[in-house]
């Protein structure tokens, strides 16, 4: 049984349009799937305050199997919700169970809907399709679980790399998403991740940008798919510049949160 919970609103911040927006908009979620969609931003809301978040982990494991299924019946509810899931257990995992690297990631320790994840079964198998962790994206996992093909997206959505933080100074900091601003709230962290971790060198024709996109490459289409990003991010045409990472900085920086 779905436990519901006090409806918290998210983001009460006024959400620009970027330029990278979708036009169509997500269609009306029905109310069981908004109801989950609440209680998991509620868990991430409760992590920033510090709250106690018992009631809460209860509730999202009081969730039925089925119900999970049907709520997150398309690819923004499923995004919106392991996203938010996502943030607020790799805080929970490193503050109250202690987890560093690389045990806070492979650990089963997250109970939604009756059954353990861990986050990488959220990152690399539900919101990247069961994916292989190490393939930069080009392969798929080896036998995935039936539960992570069920719950996985239909797309894989490269944006998401700019959502998901795990704690380290390099990440992306953390935002609640909204399935009714998703798309919005996905092109502006794009937007402005990408701009605050690239550099261009207009002499030697060289973008550097985060290791984040060398690890994943793959989601983004490979190196002429990152040109297009970086083509759509500042506006300008980026034939002829080769592509560079920045090493990635792991030092701790826990409850980086979007300042509202």
């Amino acid at each position: 049984m779905v436990v519901f919970i006090g409806v918290w609103c998210y983001g009460a911040r006024p959400i620009k349009k970027s330029a990278l927006v979708n036009e169509n908009a997500a269609a009306m979620i029905n109310p069981m799937a908004d109801s989950m969609l609440k209680i998991s931003g509620e868990l991430l809301y409760k992590v920033k305050i510090k709250g106690n978040t018992d009631v809460v982990e209860k509730a999202l494991n009081g969730i039925t199997y089925a119900q999970l299924l049907k709520g997150l019946s398309n690819d923004a509810a499923k995004k919106t919700f392991w996203i938010n899931q996502y943030n607020a257990w790799f805080q929970i995992l490193a503050t109250r169970f202690k987890l560093s690297r690389p045990a806070i990631f492979t650990s089963a320790k997250i109970p939604i809907a009756g059954k353990l994840f861990s986050l990488d079964d959220i990152e690399h198998g539900i919101l990247r399709k069961y994916r292989w962790k190490w393939s930069m994206g080009y392969l798929p996992q080896f036998m995935p679980l039936k539960t992570i093909k069920e719950l996985a997206v239909d797309t894989i959505d490269y944006r998401i790399h700019f959502a998901l933080n795990c704690g380290a100074k390099s990440c992306p900091p953390i935002a609640f998403y909204r399935y009714d601003k998703l798309e919005q709230q996905l092109d502006m962290a794009t937007v402005a991740f990408v701009k605050g971790e690239s550099e261009i060198d207009e002499e030697k024709k060289v973008i550097t940008t985060s290791k984040i996109l060398s690890w994943f490459k793959g989601d983004f289409g490979g190196s002429n798919g990152i040109r297009a990003l970086m083509t759509k991010v500042f506006k300008r045409d980026f034939a002829g510049f080769s592509i560079k990472f920045n090493e990635y900085n792991w030092d701790a920086d826990l409850a980086n949160f979007e300042k509202e």
